[in-house]
């Protein structure tokens, strides 16, 4: 087989990182437009991922978060984005660097990205299969997602789900 000295498998992720970084930056300006919202999975010991002691513990590998009612102080750079979230009632700030990014879903669309870890978030060399589009029966949620409290709204019958609910056993 011959060398890929273009590195196609780098150049179509960064892309698909790039429409993560836009839809994260719109959001970060404009708040989140109807009923979108993201489920972000990412390594929680890749380089440039910062998270409190307490987080790192319950979550060694991987956690996933969800960005929909209660988050603040979104921002996002070219590299990453750092967003407030409260866990069991305690405010944190989380910096996700989009290297470290394994998935990114928007179930309210069925919109996903999965994502290969890049050499910048691993130790182990990029693999060389495409990142995919894929639908949402292809994004199983691995790694138990991080339990954020979402505030209760009146009226509106809303309820908060934990995603232990949906999670093969």
């Amino acid at each position: 087989m011959p060398t890929d000295h273009i590195r196609y498998d780098v150049l179509a992720r960064d892309a698909l990182r790039g429409v993560l970084r836009r839809v994260l930056s719109d959001a970060a300006e404009h708040g989140l437009p109807g009923e979108h919202h993201f489920f972000i999975t990412f390594m929680s010991k890749a380089d440039g991922v910062k998270l409190s002691p307490r987080l790192l513990a319950q979550y060694p590998e991987e956690m996933t978060i969800i960005l929909q009612h209660q988050f603040w102080d979104l921002a996002v750079t070219e590299d990453r984005f750092e967003v407030g979230l409260s866990f069991g009632g305690i405010p944190e700030r989380l910096v996700v660097p989009f290297a470290a990014i394994k998935s990114f879903f928007d179930p309210s669309v069925q919109f996903g990205l999965q994502f290969e870890p890049s050499e910048a978030a691993s130790e182990t060399p990029a693999a060389t299969k495409l990142p995919a589009v894929a639908p949402a029966a292809a994004l199983p949620v691995s790694a138990p997602a991080a339990e954020q409290e979402e505030p209760a709204k009146t009226g509106d019958g809303a309820e908060v789900v934990r995603l232990d609910r949906f999670r093969k056993k």
